[in-house]
């Protein structure tokens, strides 16, 4: 028995945690991908089928494929946990990971193992990834992309992605940030809008600011929540909103994240 719960999703990907309670040493019937996606597992293990390969997958070793491959799995140690992101549109994946011309899209040749060795940084990288997850828009979408790059670096036929663009750029991305343009309300549309792809902004805009967009826009909204309590703002529910956070919960994590203090404690020390 398999249960998938959708933890995350955007227009772009769906995160689902997935717990499989399956025993049995055969192979399942055939079952087609529909998108492109990753699968690294939490717990556990199974074997995998796929480009005429049978691959072991654990905590050291997951696996991706694209749209159209044909799979089978076994069960041969009990149950498994499970994490997959399924891209739903190309616009993260297109520079890393190449649609071929009239072919489906594939992060290696049919010929190669689907497996993905997950190093440490892999591993830690998807074991950090529900706390990114408040904010698909910037955190997730930036947190997907990471681990797209580690899982392609190993992997043949992969693209090994571009050198960071120039400061230009990041700077362009800053002033969309400040500006609140409506355009640049997620990663992929800051990305068009500046006619770029979210995986070299992304690069580009942490190798010339030193930090992530999704940091930098939460250090832009956290000097407006300051700006806004400092001059009397008391519904901090509203506030939250207005400056684009998921509910107040979130709002309060980034806040104690970036200062040290929650919001309301911030209320206190401003009123004070």
């Amino acid at each position: 028995m398999r249960t998938a719960q959708v933890v995350a999703e955007s227009p772009h990907f769906v995160i689902h945690t997935v717990e499989c309670a399956d025993d049995h040493a055969w192979w399942s019937e055939p079952e087609l991908s529909v998108a492109a996606q990753i699968i690294l597992v939490r717990r556990g293990r199974f074997r995998v089928s796929s480009r005429g390969r049978e691959v072991m997958v654990d905590p050291t070793v997951g696996y991706l494929h694209g749209a159209g491959e044909e799979e089978r799995f076994s069960h041969p140690a009990g149950g498994d946990s499970c994490t997959s992101v399924t891209f739903t549109a190309g616009a993260l994946i297109d520079e890393l990971w190449p649609e071929p011309a009239g072919g489906s899209r594939s992060a290696v040749s049919p010929a190669v193992s689907p497996a993905v060795r997950v190093d440490p940084r892999l591993e830690f990288a998807h074991r950090m990834l529900p706390r990114s997850l408040d904010d698909p828009a910037f955190g997730g979408a930036e947190a997907v992309l990471d681990l797209l790059t580690l899982a392609l670096r190993g992997s043949r036929g992969a693209s090994p992605g571009h050198a960071p663009g120039r400061a230009g750029l990041a700077e362009r991305a800053r002033e969309a940030i400040a500006a609140a343009e409506r355009e640049a309300a997620d990663l992929v549309g800051l990305a068009r809008l500046l006619e770029t792809s979210p995986s070299h902004l992304s690069r580009t805009f942490r190798h010339h600011v030193g930090m992530t967009v999704s940091r930098y826009r939460n250090r832009v909204r956290v000097s407006r929540a300051l700006a806004a309590i400092e001059a009397g703002e008391t519904d901090l529910a509203a506030l939250a909103l207005a400056l684009g956070f998921s509910d107040q919960a979130h709002f309060s994590r980034v806040m104690r994240d970036e200062l040290g203090h929650t919001p309301g404690r911030v209320r206190a020390l401003l009123a004070a």
